[in-house]
């Protein structure tokens, strides 16, 4: 927890209980009657945030996890159909934090994955969820329904990680550092090579080190592509009312390939977004202030606590 300590000097650690002996590794700081959840992607963990909590924290209640499956959360075998890595399920683990830790109703933001549970989250808890900030997605629907060639190589993982239990696993374990580098490498955008010190590659080889955990992975991108999309298509019909905001890398892939706001539109009433310029797809690490210009005021403007 060396590290921790360096980044989130002020920050309370728990391991939250949330359901069938499932833990979820959780840190919780700042100030604030309002609370923000922050959700991290692949293959990373809450180390994510490092760079947007400092001036979170001033205004908000911080809560940072790492998902079932990653880090040091707990990482069950996953059943045959993969639904206890549903993005469902996946959510739920998350209320279950904030509920424990007595917020009712609270502001997420999340990253690739971490992004892809807060779409389920607020579907299926939009009571709970002042506002929702969504950081370099389409959904998940749309990105397998739309795949090209581009996408594909530069997102061979998701169709790796989605092949016979064990088979990706054992590929991937057999060097967690070349890994890290190689698939961090691919997606960060130019400028932004000096946020990724060793240490904090070494941290994310660490978790990937540990063979459940390149399993809960695979079983997180299993999930997605099996059950999720069965339970998104209905939803799509349904428009999500919460108050999202997007930021997407415009060097990234996600960027290049896809109109993120106009794929935003049709499915929800009251959606902002916005290009981050000179970003890849690591977005609050590559430009976390140009992520809190924007961040920030839309917090603001849907908080229930004016003035705090």
């Amino acid at each position: 927890m060396d590290i921790d300590v360096k980044y989130f000097p002020d920050f309370i650690h728990k391991n939250i209980q949330v359901d069938n002996g499932i833990s979820i590794n959780t840190f919780i700081g700042g100030h604030g009657k309002e609370a923000i959840l922050l959700l991290h992607g692949h293959p990373e963990t809450h180390l994510i945030w490092r760079f947007l909590t400092p001036e979170l924290c001033k205004y908000y209640t911080v809560v940072i996890t790492d998902l079932r499956g990653y880090g040091d959360s707990s990482k069950p075998e996953g059943l045959p159909d993969h639904s206890n890595y549903s993005k469902r399920v996946m959510a739920d683990d998350q209320v279950k934090v904030m509920e424990k830790l007595g917020f009712s109703k609270f502001h997420t933001a999340g990253h690739d994955r971490g992004a892809r549970v807060l779409h389920r989250m607020i579907i299926d808890h939009p009571d709970k969820i002042l506002s929702c900030t969504l950081m370099d997605i389409v959904s998940t629907y749309d990105m397998y329904k739309e795949t090209n060639q581009e996408f594909a190589t530069k997102y061979w993982h998701w169709f790796f990680y989605i092949q016979g239990k064990g088979f990706p696993e054992t590929c991937l374990s057999a060097d967690p550092a070349r890994f890290i580098n190689y698939n961090l490498n691919l997606k960060i955008g130019p400028t932004a090579r000096n946020k990724f010190p060793q240490e904090i590659l070494d941290e994310y080889t660490r978790c990937f080190s540990d063979y459940m955990t390149v399993h809960g992975i695979c079983e997180d991108y299993r999930a997605s592509a099996t059950i999720d999309m069965e339970m998104d298509e209905p939803d799509r019909k349904k428009k999500i009312q919460t108050p999202i905001l997007l930021l997407w890398g415009k060097d990234g892939v996600v960027g290049k390939l896809w109109d993120v706001l106009a794929k935003w539109k049709p499915l929800a009433s009251n959606v902002t977004g916005y290009p981050i310029q000179n970003c890849g797809h690591f977005v609050p690490e590559e430009q976390p202030e140009e992520v809190l210009k924007y961040m920030l005021p839309f917090l603001h403007n849907h908080s229930t606590v004016k003035g705090d």
